[in-house]
């Protein structure tokens, strides 16, 4: 019975949490948040998205919802980082243009601004692996 009672409070706070956040991911938050842009997407591998809002305030806004793993800024745009999916916020005529893309081809595409910071593939970092790694 109280096994049952755990249970039913656990579901509520997640439906409670769903409904208030309306989403599970970075790639939800953002699509559900911006105005949608399929004009400016990158073939298969960038959603875009608009926002009227400078890259800078964007960037606080999604940190602020979904912390990034690394996170870099530059005159060029905001570029953040998640395990699977990346966030690239760039300037636009009126605001800005944000893309959502598999980390791999984000790295791919914006490694002159990310590369030495991100490290390569889903959720690495440059350092990362255990004791002693790195040094």
């Amino acid at each position: 019975m109280i096994g049952g009672i755990a249970l039913a409070l656990v579901g509520v706070l997640v439906a409670g949490w769903a409904t208030v956040y309306g989403n599970f991911s970075v790639r939800g938050y953002v699509a559900d948040k911006f105005s949608r842009s399929a004009t400016n997407d990158i073939g298969n591998d960038a959603l875009a998205y608009t926002s009227t809002k400078a890259p800078t305030t964007v960037a606080a806004q999604i940190r602020t919802a979904w912390q990034p793993a690394d996170e870099v800024v530059d005159a060029s745009g905001v570029y953040m980082r998640y395990a699977d999916d990346a966030v690239v916020i760039l300037p636009a005529a009126i605001g800005s243009l944000i893309l959502v893309e598999d980390i791999d081809s984000a790295y791919r595409r914006h490694s002159s601004h990310v590369g030495g910071y991100w490290g390569w593939g889903r959720g690495t970092s440059l350092r990362g692996g255990g004791p002693g790694s790195g040094k």
